[in-house]
């Protein structure tokens, strides 16, 4: 019996493997694909909001099966609709009452809303965001990981990684496709017209979700390390990329050059972390 399981363990395995690669390759022809309608003209561009939804999709899933590579799916999948409820709900509870981000208006840019408040995408954003800011937290800290407090320094810097992912979102959301509208508050001092409580209220919710699912992404049963995995930084990089020249091609020059110099940072510490 114990050596069926085995077998069945590693079908399983190999199973999503040749998953993730399909999503992979999937994922890098839409990528390369949206890149080149940002260089088109408007009026032979129009698809970009399906090009776009196409791009969370695989995103977000090809992000959980790359995770599911090393720790058991049923872990991954409860760390997945953690994130997703939690971010989400935070999201709707912030359409309503403007807390905790600030006073925001979803648009119908933002996809089909769900429970008439929340538009599909938010929960997948929080998925991609949480789950590819830990992968790059893990290569940066790679050196450290026999700390006893490295578990702090990963929810810290996953937290911090989420924010700056968020700050290199918000003008391609808000700006550039319109996803939401934000409200001008009293506090007059704004990121290209967000709030400063949208990136404090990210603060809150993403280090709440990362102590969540620590839990769920120990792995209990190490098998082959997958130390040098830069799949999640791949993703992440690829985003922030995504997000600053979409800027630029809109006249968002200081959000443009501020997403490079937050993947040029992250980049070199990724890099050193994840080939110590």
């Amino acid at each position: 019996m114990p050596f069926k399981k085995q077998r069945a363990a590693a079908a399983g395995t190999k199973t999503i493997v040749w998953v993730h690669w399909v999503l992979s390759l999937s994922l890098a022809a839409v990528f390369v694909l949206a890149l080149a309608t940002l260089f088109t003209p408007p009026t032979l561009s129009g698809r970009h909001g399906s090009l776009e939804a196409l791009l969370l999709l695989l995103a977000a899933a090809s992000t959980v099966t790359a995770l599911a590579r090393r720790l058991p799916l049923q872990n991954v999948l409860l760390a997945t609709f953690i994130i997703a409820v939690t971010g989400g709900a935070a999201h709707a509870l912030g359409a309503m009452t403007s807390m905790p981000f600030g006073p925001f208006t979803f648009s119908t840019t933002a996809g089909n809303e769900l429970f008439e408040t929340l538009p599909w995408s938010i929960p997948l954003i929080w998925v991609v965001a949480i789950l590819n800011s830990r992968g790059v937290a893990r290569l940066i800290l790679r050196p450290w990981r026999k700390m006893s407090a490295y578990g702090f320094w990963l929810m810290g810097l996953t937290t911090a990684l989420t924010v700056l992912f968020d700050f290199a979102f918000e003008p391609f959301a808000s700006r550039v496709n319109h996803y939401w509208l934000w409200t001008p508050t009293m506090f007059p001092v704004t990121w290209q017209g967000v709030p400063l409580s949208n990136f404090l209220g990210w603060l809150v919710v993403s280090l709440l979700i990362v102590i969540f699912i620590a839990p769920t992404l120990i792995n209990k049963q190490p098998r082959k390390r997958h130390s040098h995995d830069f799949y999640p930084f791949t993703i992440w990089i690829g985003a922030i990329f995504l997000f600053g020249i979409a800027c630029a091609q809109h006249g968002l020059l200081s959000a443009a050059i501020v997403n490079g110099i937050i993947a040029a940072i992250v980049t070199v510490f990724a890099i050193r972390g994840g080939t110590w």
